[in-house]
C-alpha cells in the first residue's frame, strides 16, 4: 500500500452526451426502457435476436477489471460473481467508486431488467476485479501494483475471457508479464486502445502489449471515432459511441458516453458468444473466428491489417448465423504466431474458485521486449462498404452488413496513466 499509489489518468469517456431523463430507481419499468435499451443501437444492427437462438455467452466468465462492479443493479443481479479488490482501497470490489465498472459489466451481460442496459452476452457471467484510478489514489491509500496483480490474478481464475477498460501512457515490465501469463494461459485479454487520437495518439497499455487485443471504437454511422487510437497495435474494432453509460457512482442515471471502453466490453461479449457456441475451443481459435468474420469495406486488401479497426469490426453473428471464420489451429496465437497453453475453452484446474476472494496469483513468465504482431493471417473480405484499410490510413469507414445495414457503437471510454499529468 502506498499513498496515491502510480498515479493514472482516468477518462471516462470522451463526452458525457446527454444525461436520459428517466432514473432507474422508482419509475416505471416501460419508461426507462425507452431510454436505455432503445439507445443500444449496436444491438439491432447485430440482430441479436437470431444470435441468442443459438448463443447467448452460457458458460463463459468474464473478469472485468475496473472500478468495481455493483452486483445489485436491475441489469445484474444473479450475474456476478465473487471477485477481488486489487486496489486494497476502502470498500471491495462490490463497491464501484466511480460507476464506470458496472457500465461496463452491463454492456457484456446486463439482462436489461426494468429498463437497463441488455448486455450483448446475458448469460454469461462476470467476475469483477478492482483497481484504482487518479482520483481514488488521490484519495487514499491503494496498492501501487493492482493492474498486474488484477490481471494474474484473473488468468488463475476461472475466466475465459478478461476484459481491461483501463490504459496507461507507459509500458511496464511486470504489467507486460501479467499479460503474457494470462496469454499464455489460454486467456483473451481485450483491452482498450484509448481516447487520444487527437491528443498525440500516443500507444496505450495494456492495450498494446503484443498478448492484449487492442480494442477500438466506431460510431453509429460506421466511422472511426476521432477520439479513437489508432496505429499498428489495433487488432480490432467494436462500437463505442454515444452508448448508455451510468453518468456516475450513484448508478441512478444513464448518460450518453463514447470511448474505447464500450467497445472493449461488445468485444469481450463478442467473444464470450462465440466461445459459449463452441464450448470445446481454445482462445486462439475463438479469437481467429472474431478476426475472419470481423466486418471490412470495400476496398480492403487482402493481406492487410488496418491502423485504425485492425482486422475489422466485431460481427459474432457473421460466425455464428452464417458460419464465417474458421477456428485454425488450436494452439497458435493468432496474435503471435507462437504456441500458448491452457484448455480448449476450459477452467484451469489451478484456478480459485470464484466463490472466494482471490488474494494470490501465480509467478508470470519472464518477460520478452516489446514487439509488434507478425504474420497475421490473411483475413476474407466479408462486408461491402467504403473503406480502404492499408497500414497508412486512408478513409476511415467502415460498415457491418448483416441483414440491416451498418452499426457500430459506444460508450465509456475510460483510460489511465501510469504518472499524473499535469493541467
Amino acid at each position: 500500500m502506498i499513498e496515491g499509489g502510480r498515479p493514472r489518468r482516468a477518462l471516462f469517456g470522451t463526452t458525457a452526451v446527454a444525461v436520459l431523463t428517466t432514473a432507474l430507481v422508482g419509475v416505471a419499468p416501460t419508461a426507462v426502457a425507452a431510454d436505455a435499451r432503445s439507445q443500444q443501437w449496436y444491438l439491432d444492427a447485430m440482430h441479436v435476436d437470431k444470435i441468442w437462438q443459438k448463443a447467448t455467452g452460457k458458460g463463459i466468465k468474464v473478469a472485468v477489471i475496473d472500478t468495481g462492479v455493483d452486483p445489485d443493479t436491475p441489469a445484474l443481479k444473479g450475474k456476478v460473481l465473487k471477485g477481488w479488490d486489487a486496489s486494497e482501497s476502502k470498500g471491495d470490489e462490490t463497491d464501484d467508486y466511480d460507476g464506470h465498472g458496472t457500465s461496463i459489466a452491463e454492456i457484456i451481460v446486463g439482462s436489461g431488467a426494468n429498463g437497463s442496459v441488455q448486455g450483448l452476452a446475458p448469460d454469461a457471467k462476470v467476475i469483477p476485479y478492482r483497481v484504482s484510478n487518479t482520483e481514488r489514489q488521490n484519495e487514499q491509500a491503494v496498492n501501487a501494483f493492482d493492474m498486474e496483480e488484477a490481471i494474474k490474478a484473473a488468468a488463475d481464475s476461472e475466466a475465459q475471457i478478461i476484459n481491461v477498460s483501463f490504459g496507461s501512457d507507459y509500458y511496464g515490465s511486470s504489467e507486460r508479464e501479467a499479460v503474457k501469463y494470462a496469454h499464455d494461459k489460454g486467456k483473451l485479454v481485450f483491452a482498450a486502445a484509448g481516447n487520444n487520437a487527437t491528443k498525440g495518439n500516443k500507444e496505450q497499455y495494456p492495450a498494446s502489449y503484443p498478448e492484449a487485443i487492442a480494442v477500438a471504437a466506431t460510431d453509429r454511422n460506421g466511422k472511426v471515432a476521432d477520439y479513437s487510437q489508432h496505429g499498428e497495435t489495433i487488432d480490432i474494432a467494436a462500437p463505442g459511441s454515444q452508448l448508455p453509460a451510468y453518468c456516475d457512482k450513484s448508478l441512478t442515471k444513464y448518460c450518453l458516453r463514447e470511448g474505447t471502453s464500450a467497445a472493449t466490453a461488445i468485444a469481450s461479449a463478442s467473444a464470450a458468444l462465440i466461445w459459449s457456441a463452441h464450448p470445446d475451443w481454445t482462445a486462439n481459435q475463438v479469437l481467429r473466428v472474431m478476426f475472419e468474420s470481423a466486418g471490412r469495406g470495400d476496398g480492403w486488401k487482402p493481406g492487410t491489417v488496418s491502423n485504425y479497426v485492425g482486422y475489422g469490426v466485431v460481427r459474432p453473428g457473421a460466425h455464428i448465423n452464417r458460419g464465417i471464420g474458421k477456428p485454425g489451429d488450436p494452439n497458435i496465437s493468432p496474435l503471435t504466431n507462437k504456441p500458448t497453453g491452457g484448455a480448449a475453452g476450459a477452467t484451469p484446474s489451478t484456478a480459485p474458485s470464484t466463490t472466494a476472494s482471490s488474494d494470490t496469483s501465480a509467478t508470470p513468465s519472464a518477460s520478452a521486449s516489446p514487439q509488434a504482431p507478425e504474420n497475421k493471417p490473411t483475413p476474407d473480405t466479408v462486408v461491402a462498404g467504403s473503406s480502404e484499410s492499408t497500414e497508412t490510413g486512408g478513409s476511415r469507414t467502415v460498415v457491418i452488413i448483416g441483414a440491416a445495414a451498418v452499426a457500430v457503437l459506444a460508450v465509456v471510454g475510460f483510460l489511465i496513466a501510469r504518472r499524473r499529468r499535469t493541467a
